[in-house]
């Protein structure tokens, strides 16, 4: 069966085929399909990216996952704004999957709400620091006195231990004191990557983990904390980088977007864009050598692998940004692709929404959402599993769209509802 997406570029959705679903605004789940975590419960205590993100990835493979949020809604909640009611692009992006629960776990009545849900569970996700875990009961040793058997993925800055404990940060800690930003940009002015990878590797690092957790608990009934941290996965992704400073002290600086241990790497201004080309290998470079009708590349020693290479790069690089100047994107990258050298259109958000390859793989879900004038391209499980993949089952859910029916699984009456509302528990 054939199933409309969108195509982002236009008002209209058009019939593309059964990779792509429309979720409804119902935020019930439309569809059942064999879920790897069905029968797990997680209890989603994340703010921002990190912690979200990684309840959101065992949402998609199924588990049943409850966001708990402020009474008035959490900050992450409203960041870039799409709607009437002021949610976000990037709770939209991280809420799907889960039910919603408004609740204040700082008052007495709120930390027996805990307790209760706790019992409940199998996996707290919470990237909160340590005193505010302890003061909202949701520290391990509270949580393994309701549920023994209870997996925390607790999620830092900087990891428990150490002079940065106690310290918050976000994204772009990592980036700037694992020695990226450093890398990146120019000497004069480092600079940080607009997408917050270090948010959503340690998210998905952590989601990793807890997955483990959740495979040995199985084997032994014993349930654990899984850590994760903004810097470990800074560190982690920089640790090549690192490796090669502590050797032989390479002392490297930035130079743009220009590689260091390949060429050509770089990005070139073309007619009406630009376009990124990424080469490595011996093999590529002489494909490139020949697309330039150029020999002497070849037989010159400063050219002769790839470190080498990437030491003299920006003459490499200064002879293809002007092959590039003379030719448009689009011609650049007919003749890339007939010589078979990575290269890419450095292209705009609304560019990426109209990209055809997107398009014909369904790799955005259009999922409506109230207050939304049209469905959002919610990104897909990133990770496609043949057999038993992730899927989006259910919108993101409104500010406490869920909170009544969970009191009432918990065994609450409506009068008891009534009066924690009352008194802003719930």
């Amino acid at each position: 069966m054939d199933i409309a997406i969108v195509n982002y570029g236009s008002t209209e959705p058009r019939v593309v085929s059964s990779a792509a679903t429309w979720i409804s605004g119902t935020g019930e789940e439309p569809i059942q399909m064999s879920k790897i975590l069905q029968g797990i419960r997680v209890l989603d205590f994340g703010r921002y990216i990190a912690g979200p993100y990684c309840a959101t990835l065992l949402g998609d493979m199924g588990a049943e996952v409850i966001r708990i949020e402020k009474v008035d809604g959490s900050e992450d909640r409203y960041l870039s704004p799409v709607t009437e009611n002021g949610d976000g692009a990037l709770f939209l992006q991280l809420a799907r999957n889960k039910r919603s629960m408004t609740l204040n776990p700082m008052k007495p009545e709120g930390r027996e709400i805990v307790k209760k849900l706790v019992a409940t569970a199998d996996v707290v996700v919470a990237n909160l620091p340590p005193d505010t875990l302890r003061a909202m009961g949701l520290d391990y040793d509270s949580l393994c006195a309701v549920k023994p058997d209870i997996i925390l993925t607790m999620i830092s800055a900087f990891g428990r231990g150490g002079p940065y404990e106690n310290r918050v940060g976000f994204d772009g800690l990592g980036q700037a004191m694992s020695g990226c930003m450093y890398l990146t940009g120019t000497p004069e002015q480092p600079v940080r990557a607009w997408g917050p990878w270090v948010d959503f590797g340690t998210a998905s690092l952590s989601a990793f983990g807890t997955m483990a957790a959740l495979y040995e608990r199985a084997k032994t009934g014993k349930g654990q904390i899984v850590e994760g941290s903004l810097f470990n996965t800074a560190l982690t992704i920089m640790n090549g980088t690192l490796i090669e400073q502590h050797a032989i002290q390479r002392d490297r600086v930035a130079s743009l977007n220009r590689a260091q241990t390949a060429a050509p790497a770089d990005t070139f201004r073309t007619r009406d864009g630009w376009v990124l080309v990424q080469s490595i290998g011996g093999p590529l470079f002489k494909r490139w050598a020949d697309l330039m009708g150029e020999d002497h590349w070849l037989d010159d020693p400063r050219f002769k692998d790839d470190i080498s290479r990437g030491d003299y790069g920006h003459l490499i690089s200064e002879r293809l940004a002007r092959w590039c100047a003379e030719r448009t994107s689009e011609e650049v990258l007919a003749a890339m692709e007939a010589a078979r050298l990575p290269a890419g259109p450095v292209m705009s958000p609304q560019e990426v929404l109209e990209d055809p390859h997107i398009a014909a793989r369904g790799i955005f879900q259009a999922t409506e959402y109230p207050g939304l004038e049209r469905p959002a391209p919610l990104m897909k499980t990133p990770v496609e599993l043949s057999e038993t993949p992730g899927e989006i089952r259910q919108r993101p859910p409104m500010l406490g769209e869920h909170t009544n029916r969970i009191m009432r699984e918990l065994g609450y009456g409506e009068e008891d509802i009534d009066a924690l509302r009352s008194k802003r528990v719930i």
